[in-house]
């Protein structure tokens, strides 16, 4: 009898055991990919080990109903205990191998900051309906960003910055429903924005700088009511900046920077919930909006490296804040204006114009 029950739990403790154990397909899908991957400096993958991955693996973790792999969480700068033991920052070769994407609950994935991964994303990855995060800053990937990624429509994280990444933004993006942050930033990224952008209706980040973006700014954007941060700096942007652009509810920074861009200064951005607006190194004419009033609050405004012309406006005066001011290498003339908004200004936020006097300059005559 006491045979027979020993007999009986052992069996169930068996199933149970098998029950929340890692599959056996996720955890070959695990070594594969980790085969392909070299990390030598940190030991992460000492824990990889045995049959239990999601239990001690170091940056894995499964769902707690499925018991599959869901997150894969690696980054190479980390505040983790073992990166502050060694006093280091990660270092990984290798490349991202297709065995992740049979990892099918895969909601997470972040192979982040280890500076030295190579190859191209995996175009298998567009086909794991449960992905919502993929970050893979700060790496060597090359290729391009797979062409049916707007298939994941669960995904509100797209963070491929500081990468070796070419061709043209995907079609599909823009079918991205439920992305919230999109940071392509310091690619080889050609061609033109996508005309229909304002589709990523959840967008609240949108971080392009410094790749090699050209044509306009889609008029579009501005349907992007969540849209807070606007990064397009350092790209060869041309044509003129949307009046609607200062009309968005939320945008908070506006970043053009280093484009083509010409025309004139849209008086909407003065007047606006803007409060970071760089549009310097461009090809900006005209004159600065005289529209200032105690609704214009800037942490920075700079209007630097353009042919704006004229007077900088009196209005300027009346503004609750500007941190800082730079208007230099233009084509200003007249009397700097006086207030608070000035009085923690240096001499260089002025200089190299054709005629500006007035503190910090030399007085007018």
């Amino acid at each position: 009898m006491m045979g027979s029950f020993l007999y009986i739990t052992t069996l169930l403790l068996g199933i149970i055991s098998a029950v929340h154990s890692c599959p056996p397909s996720d955890r070959a899908a695990l070594l594969a990919f980790r085969a392909a991957l070299n990390e030598s400096s940190l030991g992460i993958f000492n824990t990889w080990q045995g049959y239990e991955c999601c239990h001690g693996w170091y940056g894995v973790s499964c769902d707690q109903l499925t018991h599959r792999v869901a997150d894969i969480n690696l980054r190479g700068e980390s505040e983790d205990p073992l990166f502050q033991k060694a006093h280091k920052t990660g270092y990984m070769t290798g490349t991202i191998s297709p065995a992740i994407c049979k990892l099918e609950r895969l909601s997470s994935l972040t192979i982040a900051d280890w500076k030295g991964i190579t190859g191209p994303i995996p175009s298998c990855v567009t086909s794991l309906p449960f992905l919502r995060i993929i970050d893979l800053i700060g790496n060597k990937l090359t290729g391009e960003i797979p062409s049916e990624i707007g298939r994941l429509s669960r995904l509100t994280v797209l963070n491929v910055a500081d990468n070796c990444l070419s061709g043209r933004i995907p079609r599909s993006l823009t079918n991205l429903s439920s992305l919230m942050h999109l940071d392509l930033r310091n690619n080889r990224i050609f061609g033109t924005l996508p005309t229909n952008f304002g589709k990523l209706r959840m967008l609240s980040r949108a971080l392009l700088s410094g790749n090699r973006l050209i044509g306009k700014i889609p008029y579009s954007i501005s349907y992007i009511y969540r849209l807070s941060d606007l990064d397009l700096s350092l790209n060869k942007l041309s044509g003129t900046i949307p009046p609607s652009l200062g009309k968005m509810h939320v945008l908070a920074t506006l970043n053009l920077d280093g484009n083509n861009i010409s025309g004139t200064i849209p008086p909407t951005l003065i007047n606006s919930r803007i409060n970071i607006l760089n549009l310097s190194k461009n090809s900006i004419e005209g004159y600065i909006p005289d529209s200032f009033d105690e609704r214009s609050y800037f942490m920075v405004m700079d209007l630097s490296y353009n042919k704006l012309r004229g007077k900088i406006p009196k209005s300027i005066s009346s503004a609750t804040f500007i941190g800082h001011f730079d208007v230099s290498h233009n084509h200003l003339c007249g009397q700097i204006p006086a207030g608070s908004p000035f009085d923690h200004l240096e001499a260089s936020s002025f200089t190299y114009n054709d005629c500006l006097c007035g503190k910090p300059l030399k007085p007018c005559r």
